[in-house]
């Protein structure tokens, strides 16, 4: 994935990359330069994921999201499928 740096500094994360960490508008990033490297990492990685999983019960494919979490949402669930192979 490649982007592009602004006259004012700045970038845009690819839709693919937002969709994967879960990432909204007004996410907050720590900063850090690793040699040269820019290294961005979000300042708290959403929690609970929802992962594909097999059905004990069925044997089919269903999302399952971390125990305890919130209910799994279309919008994971588009993310999801953006990674599925």
């Amino acid at each position: 994935m490649t982007t592009t740096l602004s006259s004012k500094g700045q970038v845009v994360l690819p839709a693919a990359a937002r969709r994967r960490l879960g990432l909204k508008s007004g996410a907050r990033f720590a900063c850090r330069v690793e040699g040269n490297r820019i290294v961005l990492t979000p300042a708290a990685v959403p929690q609970g994921r929802p992962s594909f999983v097999k059905s004990k019960r069925t044997g089919l494919v269903v999302t399952q999201g971390a125990p305890g979490s919130p209910l799994v949402t279309s919008e994971q669930i588009r993310a999801l499928l953006a990674d599925f192979p």
